[in-house]
């Protein structure tokens, strides 16, 4: 261990960390923090995207300075019975465009990469190298932990930034296409138009299995470009699991993740949205939290995130039993009608589903009228434990 003793170390250079240190750079630029990411770059390979009603004047200026790919006319979604184009606008950051920022803004040296931690305490942490790093204050953000306390399934999936051979012609994101085979899950095709000739096309699963067969996502991928027209050349790609948590012991999953003075952020924290697997709104709010908070020390603010995952565990229990009756209700392959019914609501009620502030109005809405899953299969879900988490990763 060296002499050197910073006043911040966050494990874990995805999102969540990496927001963390950009908010705490711009509210207190004074602090000495350390970001240490397992990996090449921040970030990872990733892309997150997000409807722009979803953050507030705050979180927006948060993201402001990274280069984002926006869509101001809206986004379209297309069902086998019921097409719509809705005009709330969507953004999408690219890991790449996100470490830029972060080697930008951030103090140098700040950022080290390589760097996999091994343990964390109050004091400090130990890397795999052997290295130990002292910290006032440590933060773990270094992703989701299933667990058998936790039941759900998986969003699955896999993604193509290509370039087209010709205009694609699309000016509009399309955020779920579900007019393709659904092969036992919820699938739908997702689609960027990141210019005239550029477009990120990803297959996408509400899956039971965490399981992910590169090969047959990679041969469906093909062909619905091929049904398009769309040919190019391949500049990226990138593969994903993210948990969709529909239910659990929340406190005895957290108590397991605890480490005495260590605060949690991210997903490993529990903060995500249940239903959609959405972190980046999240993971900024957090990050303006700890940056407000920065002067706590370690024990406090470990402390203060946990009342905060508690409290957005209890606001969001309606998407679990929603996401319950998705994986639960009826066959795998007409999960897609779900979705199909909740596109027709009225949007500000969408948004608002997305932003995961629905209101009692809006609750009502998702739940009355002619179910899109059978009565006594949705009776069943709910009244079932679910399949652990843990079993399945």
């Amino acid at each position: 261990m060296t002499g050197r003793r910073h006043d911040i170390a966050i494990a874990g250079g995805g999102l969540s960390g990496g927001l963390i240190a950009l908010a705490l750079r711009r509210a207190r630029p004074e602090l000495d923090v350390v970001l240490l990411e397992a990996g090449e770059t921040p970030g990872g390979n990733h892309r997150w995207s997000w409807f722009a009603s979803d953050l507030g004047a705050e979180a927006t200026s948060l993201l402001s300075t990274m280069r984002t790919a926006r869509w101001d006319e809206g986004y379209d979604v297309a069902f086998p019975a019921h097409a719509r184009t809705l005009s709330t606008p969507y953004r999408s950051l690219a890991s790449t465009d996100f470490a830029a920022a972060l080697a930008r803004e951030l103090a140098p040296g700040s950022i080290r990469c390589n760097a996999a931690v091994s343990t964390l305490g109050a004091e400090g942490l130990v890397l795999k190298s052997g290295e130990r790093i002292s910290a006032r204050t440590v933060i773990d953000c270094r992703g989701f932990e299933p667990s058998h306390y936790l039941t759900g399934g998986w969003q699955v999936f896999m993604g193509r930034h290509l370039r087209t051979s010709a205009p694609h012609g699309l000016t509009r994101p399309i955020i779920m296409d579900a007019r393709v085979t659904q092969h036992g899950a919820y699938r739908f095709v997702y689609v960027l138009p990141l210019a005239h000739d550029e477009l990120f096309v990803e297959d996408t699963y509400y899956a039971d299995s965490p399981e992910l067969d590169r090969r047959a996502l990679s041969g469906r991928i093909d062909a619905y470009c091929a049904e398009r027209g769309w040919h190019g050349e391949l500049l990226h790609h990138e593969t994903g699991v993210l948990p969709v948590v529909t239910g659990g012991r929340f406190k005895a999953w957290q108590q397991g993740l605890r480490v005495h003075g260590v605060a949690r952020a991210g997903a490993r924290a529990g903060f995500l949205h249940p239903l959609t697997s959405y972190t980046l709104p999240q993971a900024a709010a957090t990050a303006l939290l700890i940056a407000r908070e920065a002067n706590l020390p370690g024990e406090q603010l470990a402390a203060l995130l946990e009342g905060e995952a508690a409290r957005h565990w209890a606001r969001t229990g309606f998407y679990r039993t929603l996401g319950t009756m998705l994986f639960g209700a009826g066959d795998p392959d007409q999960r897609y009608r779900i979705f199909e019914r909740f596109y027709r609501l009225p949007e500000p009620t969408v948004e608002r589903f997305y932003a995961a502030r629905s209101s009692l109005a809006d609750k009502a809405l998702v739940l009355v009228g002619k179910p899109p899953v059978p009565v006594l299969g949705a009776m069943r879900a709910l009244l079932a434990s679910g399949a652990p988490m843990a079993e399945r990763a």
